[in-house]
């Protein structure tokens, strides 16, 4: 499998290639060139395997430069550090299923692939003797998941930026009571749009990128989104045979658009399988109105109690723009130049039914997340986190007889106690791993949302 650029400035290159690369050096982000559908046969075999066994059948679709023992072995490595035999377990509540993905070591939906993504780095640096500077934003999960994938490895060293004060005190803390020598954390006096245009920025400078082997760790880097598709696919294939029927709707809260993204590759990967994507905004709606009105424009960042989703650029859009456009990458290259100057992209009716073919939308306000949180343990004892509330309230409001809704819950509710806590009178019992994180030494430089200030520190601790 090669991997093209959404701008179409690189000749095509290998998975590793790819890894390494994290953004295309076009700007662009990277694709397989094309994404295999499934036979009924396949999918029948794959209904009889293990979680890490399909994620061996899965990855090894997009991954054939890698030993498939070797990738087999990493995969299992990948996923000793969960606490539930089923790695992403699905559990029936009410009129939905929630997909569990918060049993990884930071009890959120990133360690699903950032475990695996750490261990591929590893296995690439020393396959190569090289060494990698790993630079990310953070608007609050992927910073904790990306550090615990690569903490103390060799030949690694990660700088995270988080925006100061903007996320909640546990996923702060989860980050900043990391104190290995190869750990940066880095809060930024801004958002976490700022922080990733800076990160965005600093990749873009292909000298100083080159300089300090720099690497990436957020859904840009496409094996973040390839090691998601699987949920996806084990989900859709368990319920489909549990339940009997044709198709599952999935609804996912995302800021991103990477883990939703993840959905749209396993929906053509499954032809048939999954119907629908109901894609779940909070109060920072830029994707809902992009699915129900074509308005792909920038607003200001409003602060809500699902801070991961507190994001006005999505770093993934692009990806699906390319698809939009007909897998053309000069229209994508230009509509993210218009993007970039303007700050706003509308699309026409014809477009408009292409994508809402692909997904449906809600944005869900604070008023509703809250009561959904109250609601939903009142009547079933099950306490959701404020992301995964959104979800929920999206997912049922698309509700439809007949086809099973699934509902990914994107992190352990105890990361975000307070904002529980008012919902339900009481907040979440805390897990073993964070009950005494307020107790540990922390490490964290508070910065400027500068790109001058960032590179400086970098270019100070760099590898």
């Amino acid at each position: 499998m090669k991997y093209i650029s959404t701008r179409g400035g690189i000749a095509p290159i290998s998975f590793k290639q790819a890894v390494m690369m994290g953004l295309a050096t076009d700007g662009g982000l990277l694709l397989p060139k094309s994404i295999p559908e499934m036979s009924a046969e396949a999918v029948a075999q794959w209904r009889q395997l293990s979680y890490p066994e399909l994620a061996s059948a899965v990855l090894s679709l997009f991954i054939d430069d890698i030993p498939a023992d070797d990738l087999r072995a990493l995969i299992v490595k990948s996923y000793q550090s969960f606490n539930h035999p089923e790695i992403t377990p699905l559990v029936k509540q009410g009129d939905c299923y929630i997909m569990e993905l918060f049993h990884g070591p930071t009890l959120a939906f990133k360690d699903v692939a950032l475990q695996f993504l750490g261990n591929v780095f590893e296995y690439l640096l020393k396959e190569s003797g090289g060494k990698m500077n790993i630079l990310g934003a953070t608007s609050g999960d992927t910073g904790s998941a990306a550090i615990y994938g690569v903490r103390g490895k060799e030949r690694i060293n990660i700088f995270i930026l988080h925006p100061h004060k903007r996320v909640s005190p546990i996923q702060e803390l989860q980050m900043t009571t990391v104190t290995d020598a190869n750990v940066f954390n880095l809060a930024v006096r801004g958002t976490f749009d700022d922080g990733q245009a800076i990160v965005k920025t600093i990749f873009n400078d292909l000298s100083f990128k080159e300089k300090h082997q720099l690497g990436a760790i957020n859904s840009i880097n496409w094996a973040r989104i390839v090691a998601q598709v699987v949920y996806y696919v084990y989900a859709a294939l368990k319920l489909t045979a549990s339940e009997n029927v044709p198709q599952v709707d999935f609804a996912v809260p995302t800021g991103n658009f990477g883990d939703i993204f993840a959905g749209y590759v396993a929906r053509r990967l499954l032809p048939g399988q999954i119907r629908r994507l109901i894609l779940a905004t909070n109060a920072n709606n830029l994707l809902t109105r992009f699915v129900l009105n074509g308005d792909y424009s920038l607003g200001a960042v409003a602060q809500t109690s699902s801070p991961s989703m507190d994001i006005q650029v999505a770093s993934n859009f692009e990806r699906y723009l390319y698809y939009l456009n007909g897998e053309d990458a000069e229209r994508t290259r230009q509509d993210m130049d218009r993007f970039a100057a303007s700050g706003s992209l509308q699309f026409d009716e014809l477009a408009q039914e292409r994508v809402r073919a692909d997904f449906a939308s809600r944005s869900v306000n604070e008023e509703e997340t809250n009561a959904t949180i109250r609601d939903f343990y009142k009547l079933h004892g099950y306490v959701l986190d404020p992301h995964t509330a959104v979800g929920v309230k999206a997912g049922l409001a698309g509700r439809e007889a007949g086809v099973p809704m699934i509902c990914l819950a994107t992190a352990h509710p105890a990361k975000f106690g307070e904002a529980v806590g008012r919902a339900i009178g009481h907040e979440p019992e805390l897990p073993e791993s964070l009950a005494h994180l307020a107790e540990k030494e922390t490490s964290c430089e508070v910065i400027a949302a500068e790109v001058g200030a960032v590179k400086a520190f970098v270019e100070q601790h760099a590898l």
